[in-house]
């Protein structure tokens, strides 16, 4: 990783990374939650979550019972319909076997993404924060994520917001720390 002296003081200033601090130990309650998150505000997405996990045993949300619960239960948590055909589609890949989230930990990162994308609801930044925060891989970099493109913007005083491509090519200076740098670029914003 190259020395940069503006992400060198927003770290100073974020101080100790904590980058692997807020992920759920489970990569299905992960993935429900992601799913859950989308297009929402962070509240909004926390109180849906938490009513949708009090629908499990020991709120602990498993593909066996997503399965047996009725697309009314679901969207009575707050839900829209998509979601709930999203958290259905990725319970039934974990089921039949399509999707071994026990076994993502020892693939490459491209394979963790093609088997993630291969669910409805699960796009290309969903995975790669499966990536960041669940399996703790240290190189992944979500250019497509608004909230980074307004962290760079910010940080480096850029004329205007960079697209993704951009912030693709000024993730490379990053790597292999890319999750890193992201994560305090996030931090950033609210501090």
């Amino acid at each position: 990783m190259k020395v940069d002296p503006k992400l060198s003081l927003i770290i100073k200033r974020i101080g100790r990374c904590e980058l692997h601090a807020v992920a759920p130990r489970d990569a299905f309650e992960a993935l429900c939650m992601s799913i859950a998150s989308q297009q929402l505000s962070v509240k909004a997405a926390a109180t849906i979550f938490g009513r949708f996990c009090d629908l499990f045993p020991k709120r602990k949300p498993t593909p066996e019972v997503v399965m047996t619960l009725t697309d009314d239960q679901i969207r009575a948590v707050g839900f829209s319909r998509p979601k709930v055909t999203f958290i259905k589609d990725l319970a039934a890949h974990v089921l039949d076997g399509r999707l071994d989230l026990k076994g993502l930990k020892r693939h490459a990162d491209d394979e963790v993404m093609r088997q993630l994308v291969a669910v409805k609801g699960i796009g290309r930044w969903t995975a790669e924060i499966f990536l960041m925060f669940r399996l703790g891989r240290m190189d992944v970099f979500p250019a497509d994520d608004l909230g980074l493109m307004n962290a760079v913007h910010r940080a480096y005083g850029l004329r205007k917001r960079p697209d993704a491509r951009k912030l693709r090519k000024m993730g490379e200076a990053w790597s292999p720390y890319r999750s890193v740098a992201a994560w305090y670029l996030w931090q950033s914003l609210n501090r």
